[in-house]
């Protein structure tokens, strides 16, 4: 298979053997092959997730409430992103790292849009940006692609806009599950190379990823889309307190690190640490 065809060959190392371009993404739904996304902030967790096989890593706003402790996605700006969208692009080789254009940085025009999503490009090295939104994006979606900015776009439960939506609630039941299914159709033809889902029925989900030729990524969407996407401390275990429902913990990193930092400090109290190992 061609190298454009072949994103997942692996080396002895298990890593990816190209940089994940877009069209591996398109052919691999084509193939029929799933792909997974973690959100990634910082030069750590990018590496490791690279280094695990994770071919697409979001540079979300999420890092609202899960690197600078605000209570949603709507209070992160653009400059406090910009960083982490770099650090994130210095620290991989191979993953295709996608940058969330936070709220109120695009929606007045296609002519703000483009802007912030050239400070991503230029100043951070983001391969592509995302955006929430439905038919009202349709004309910033066009004019970013015309500008050569690859764009995934985000619908269904929309964060950015749960004031409006009434807070955390499934979106796309009964009547409205159609006009999730035209708004992709439509996002599509305006150039976007993906579609995230947010917390969807699973038959929404599976029927957007049949009515489009472009990839869908679900998170609580059900598990027809043609890839998943978590936020990498939910996955992790890093959160304390309640999930939501779509969230599966692979691991418990927050009693690992409180149980490394609980060692250290009665190593230090005891007067162990640092021992003559330890001292110059």
């Amino acid at each position: 298979m061609s190298e454009q065809t072949s994103p997942y060959d692996r080396s002895p190392e298990t890593k990816p053997a190209t940089r994940i371009r877009i069209p591996h993404l398109k052919q691999m739904k084509v193939e029929g092959r799933k792909w997974a996304m973690l959100t990634a902030y910082d030069m750590y967790s990018a590496a490791i997730f690279e280094d695990a096989g994770i071919p697409v890593l979001l540079v979300g706003d999420s890092a609202s409430n899960n690197v600078y402790g605000n209570e949603s996605t709507l209070s992160v700006t653009v400059d406090e992103l910009i960083p982490l969208v770099r650090a994130v692009n210095r620290s991989t080789q191979r993953a295709l790292v996608i940058a969330d254009l936070p709220f109120g940085s695009y929606q007045a025009s296609p002519e703000q849009c483009l802007h912030t999503a050239v400070r991503f490009m230029k100043e951070a090295g983001a391969h592509a940006v995302k955006l929430e939104g439905g038919i009202e994006l349709l004309p910033h979606i066009e004019k970013l692609t015309r500008s050569g900015i690859p764009v995934m776009a985000h619908i269904g439960f929309t964060p950015q806009m749960e004031h409006q939506l009434g807070g955390y609630r499934v979106q796309g039941r009964g009547e409205d599950a159609q006009r999730l299914i035209d708004s992709a159709k439509a996002l599509e033809a305006a150039g976007a190379f993906a579609i995230l889902i947010e917390m969807v029925p699973g038959e929404v989900g599976a029927a957007i990823t049949d009515a489009v030729s472009i990839p869908t990524v679900g998170i609580g969407a059900g598990n027809q889309c043609d890839a998943q996407v978590l936020v990498w401390q939910d996955m992790a275990g890093l959160r304390q307190g309640r999930l939501p429902r779509f969230v599966k913990q692979y691991a418990d990193l927050r009693s690992v690190l409180q149980t490394a930092a609980r060692d250290f400090a009665q190593d230090v109290e005891a007067g162990i640490f640092p021992g003559p190992e330890h001292t110059f």
